[in-house]
């Protein structure tokens, strides 16, 4: 990974760019490997490798400002790189709101890049023959008959996956820092066929910054796809009309992904959100609260700062409904004339509400509606709030599923749907950054 000739290489760089004419400079070095085994019909499919190195560079320049990347990194290379960059960033328009964060703003913890937990070292132990098996080993092709009779598993397509990255970002003022963090994965896709010859597909996967994280997920990937492809079997449909929905934590992100873009400092600055102006204001019920959590060592999308260099910190992103903040990097906090806070969400979750720790339970306690397990298209509108979606999943009365539904379409505002939550869970999916457990929403309208 990056050692200490790479990092000597920046320290050289940044010397260089100032004795050039920069005004200020910061560097990002990143490099990642990453290690593949495919799988078809229980068969290895294919292996692939790849080593990737990139070098981003921010020019500041007479007022100017300009950002470039190289894959040669080489003393000659980056150098050459940083003349070209200075030129080029001398021909843009002078704008006098680009500048390097304050230093106050700045992180001074990571310094190692395992102050999160995430690097396992095990990853080194791994070898061709061992990868092969954490492949194979949730194959269950040659096995379809472990199954309920009713369907037949025609195709199953999946990948074990590892990688390791580093990364290290200094800049002209002093920063340094640098995060590592290691990935193993487990994912699958089948496709079943019924009786009458109609097929479903259905896809599951896992995550884990270390190995023991990942190896009790592999025995059962393919298999949870399988069964999540064979409960699709014997769709019906469902006359249009307002249902309590529940959305199952695999795809519950999808909701509150547009909330996180309009809270952006992007599109507040560019008048595409439908939060702008919202700061302070309760705009949701007093049920639904999403804090950041940065830095949980060990989990997933933890990390000590943002791509300026700026620290993270734990921080109410909506609080009992009140908006409490915006994701505002240094520039664009200096175009709006407001104090800047992190360039962009780290670690999203969504606070427990109601009562009911998981789906089963929100289900019981909901009692009748649809139980959403995946999203199968459909857009919104960032400037509106508005939605339109396509969902699948299923009836349920009694808290039990009674049979899957599908090509139905969800529609409605963001301000409406978040203003309509009756249960929050307990159970976001550890392999997730976005930390969005099963939520419940009541008297959403459905055209089916």
């Amino acid at each position: 990974m990056i050692d200490s000739n790479d990092i000597k290489l920046l320290d050289d760089c940044l010397a260089y760019a100032r004795e050039k004419g920069a005004s200020a400079l910061r560097l990002t070095l990143t490099e990642n490997d990453q290690q593949l085994v495919g799988v078809l019909d229980g068969e290895i499919d294919k292996i692939s490798m790849s080593m990737d190195r990139s070098l981003g560079i921010s020019m500041f320049a007479d007022g100017r400002f300009g950002t470039f990347s190289t894959n040669l990194i080489t003393r000659a290379g980056v150098f050459s790189m940083i003349d070209k960059a200075l030129e080029m960033t001398r021909m843009m328009t002078p704008d006098p709101q680009r500048r390097l964060p304050d230093k106050s703003r700045k992180v001074t913890t990571a310094l190692s890049g395992t102050e999160m937990g995430l690097l396992d070292f095990s990853i080194d132990t791994l070898t061709a023959d061992s990868r092969r098996e954490m492949a194979l080993s949730s194959a269950l092709w040659g096995r379809k008959n472990d199954f309920e009779k009713g369907f037949s598993v025609i195709s199953e397509e999946g990948e074990y996956s590892d990688s390791i990255s580093d990364t290290v970002t200094v800049d002209s003022e002093g920063l340094f820092c640098r995060h590592r963090e290691t990935s193993f994965e487990i994912g699958y896709e089948t496709t079943v066929e019924d009786s009458s010859g109609n097929r479903f597909s259905a896809y599951w996967w896992d995550a884990s910054p270390s190995l023991d994280g990942i190896v009790p997920a592999l025995k059962d990937c393919s298999a949870e796809a399988i069964l999540r492809a064979a409960d699709q079997i014997g769709p019906r449909s469902i006359p249009s009309g307002k249902y309590n929905v529940v959305f199952e934590n695999e795809c519950a992100s999808r909701l509150l992904n547009p909330i996180l873009t309009a809270l952006g400092g992007y599109s507040i600055q560019q008048g595409n959100s439908f939060l702008a102006g919202k700061a302070g204001e309760k705009v949701f019920g007093s049920n639904f609260s999403v804090i950041d959590r940065p830095a949980e060592v060990g989990k997933y999308g933890s990390k000590l700062y943002d791509s300026e260099g700026v620290a993270t910190r734990t921080m109410p992103i909506v609080e009992e409904g009140v908006v409490r903040n915006y994701f505002l990097n240094t520039y664009i906090a200096g175009k709006m004339g407001v104090s800047p806070t992190i360039e962009d969400v780290t670690r999203p979750s969504v606070a427990p509400f109601g009562g009911c720790p998981d789906l089963d339970a929100i289900l019981s306690a909901v009692g009748r509606g649809i139980l959403v397990t995946g999203f199968n298209g459909g857009n919104n509108n960032s400037t509106s709030g508005d939605f339109s979606y396509g969902i699948e999943g299923f009836l349920f009365e009694g808290g039990k599923r009674i049979h899957p539904v599908r090509e139905i379409v969800l529609t409605g505002n963001f301000t409406d749907l978040w203003n309509s939550l009756i249960f929050a869970g307990e159970d976001p999916r550890r392999a997730m950054t976005r930390q969005i457990p099963t939520v419940a929403f009541k008297d959403l309208y459905i055209s089916a």
